[in-house]
């Protein structure tokens, strides 16, 4: 992904504190899965930029998609990583062109194949 020395945070929260924070920094007021904050775009991106930024993950959230999709919390925890991770790098799936969403999902595919062949 062109970040080898990249440095980001990762918080993993409960669904009242992201939908806090997807109310206060996104206009939306729920809980969600996953939110990324990227430290290379914007005001300041050129500061620090070794940071990618951070990447908050609802747990709460996470157990309820890992039951409901029948797999292991540990595992959806790394997917949601990993999605987060590609939204820093420039990756989109919200507001863009269907090839935008396919191109995200095609990478979180491939990298998410080799993450669970470690599993």
């Amino acid at each position: 992904m062109g970040c080898p020395d990249a440095e980001l945070s990762l918080v993993v929260v409960s669904d009242d504190q992201i939908r806090e924070l997807n109310r206060d920094y996104l206009g939306r007021d729920r809980a969600t899965n996953v939110i990324s904050f990227p430290m290379r775009e914007g005001e300041g991106s050129g500061l620090h930029p070794e940071l990618l930024g951070d990447v908050v993950i609802s747990a709460d959230t996470a157990a309820r998609d890992a039951e409901e999709a029948g797999i292991a919390f540990e595992r959806e925890l790394y997917f949601l990583l990993l999605h987060g991770i590609l939204h820093l790098v420039g990756y989109n799936h919200e507001g863009v062109s269907e090839e935008e969403t396919l191109r995200m999902e095609a990478k979180e595919d491939e990298l998410f194949a080799l993450i669970a062949a470690e599993l």
